[in-house]
């Protein structure tokens, strides 16, 4: 059937998302102040208008995420997609473990909604998100904001957030080549000893309560992880250079973010040149670019 749509423009800034954040594996998600920024308006034709970082990728219009889970999730609702412009301005690095796929995937679900007039509620979108990329994390810390804990029970997503308003500052230590999600699964046991599971058990535990009450000396230990960084760290090669690094003053925690390749690290201060000059210093070779960003509190969206 044809919608009855909306004819207001929307608004979008969805933050990147580093999820695992050491032992947090497919559990906790953590928002950041870099943001896919979308201004949606109907059109006659799809088109994207689109700057920033990989600006090039963003702007196709084939097998372009957001607008093929946009056109998917209407189809399945039974409505005709109405034909979108969208202005869209990138600053989340592609295929880095910061979250692009989740930012796509959730602008694609919210547009949806609003120019398909589904009237869904927060929790059937989040959890249209998350099924679409097939675990919770980083599509529930995008939209929430903050340290994010999530889990899919019985068709529901069921999520805490803390730490929203935390003044620690998060580096991004990049390196040259991407890696795919896919394959760092690949990387990883299908079986685990109980030792190195309860090890993960306590560190996470602790993990969230650094952020709940803004712990910061808790770090050091509640991002340690038996599970998945041990696996990566041949194709993760920053990873192994930079976890010593919270022994330097200042540094809080250190963890691959997401699947990696990248790398995050916790720091007191926001926009330390300190922690950027020591990421530099212990990367060496191996590093193409550092970024210094925040905690993020979640997407924005707004009408005119």
């Amino acid at each position: 059937m044809s919608a009855t749509v909306t004819k207001k423009p929307y608004r979008l800034r969805l933050p990147a998302t580093s999820a695992n954040l050491g032992p947090g594996f497919d559990a906790l998600g953590l928002a950041m102040a870099l943001y896919l920024t979308i201004e949606a308006t109907l059109a006659d034709a799809f088109h994207i208008d689109a700057s920033g970082r990989n600006a090039d990728l963003c702007s196709t219009l084939e097998d372009n995420l957001i607008l093929t889970t946009y056109v998917d999730v209407l189809a399945t609702a039974g409505v005709l997609a109405p034909r979108l412009h969208l202005q869209l301005h990138n600053e989340i690095p592609l295929g880095m473990g910061c979250g692009s796929s989740a930012s796509a995937l959730l602008a694609g679900v919210l547009l949806a909604n609003h120019f398909g007039d589904l009237g869904w509620t927060g929790q059937q979108i989040l959890r249209e998100a998350c099924c679409r990329e097939g675990h919770p994390d980083n599509a529930a810390a995008c939209y929430l904001g903050g340290m994010t804990a999530s889990s899919v029970r019985e068709d529901r997503v069921i999520t805490a957030t803390c730490g929203e308003h935390l003044t620690w500052g998060l580096t991004l230590a990049l390196p040259a080549d991407s890696f795919a999600t896919k394959k760092a699964r690949a990387l990883l046991p299908a079986h685990y000893s109980r030792e190195d599971a309860v090890a993960n058990i306590q560190s996470t535990a602790l993990l969230v309560a650094a952020f709940a009450q803004g712990r910061g000396d808790l770090l050091r230990t509640a991002m340690q992880d038996r599970i998945h960084q041990p696996y990566r760290m041949k194709s993760c090669p920053l990873l192994p250079l930079l976890l010593p690094l919270t022994e330097n003053p200042g540094v809080l925690g250190v963890a691959l973010s997401g699947a990696g390749p990248s790398v995050l690290i916790l720091s007191e201060e926001a926009d330390s040149p300190t922690v950027s000059a020591i990421v530099r210093q212990a990367a060496g070779d191996q590093l193409l670019e550092v970024i210094q960003t925040k905690i993020s509190t979640g997407i924005l969206e707004a009408t005119d």
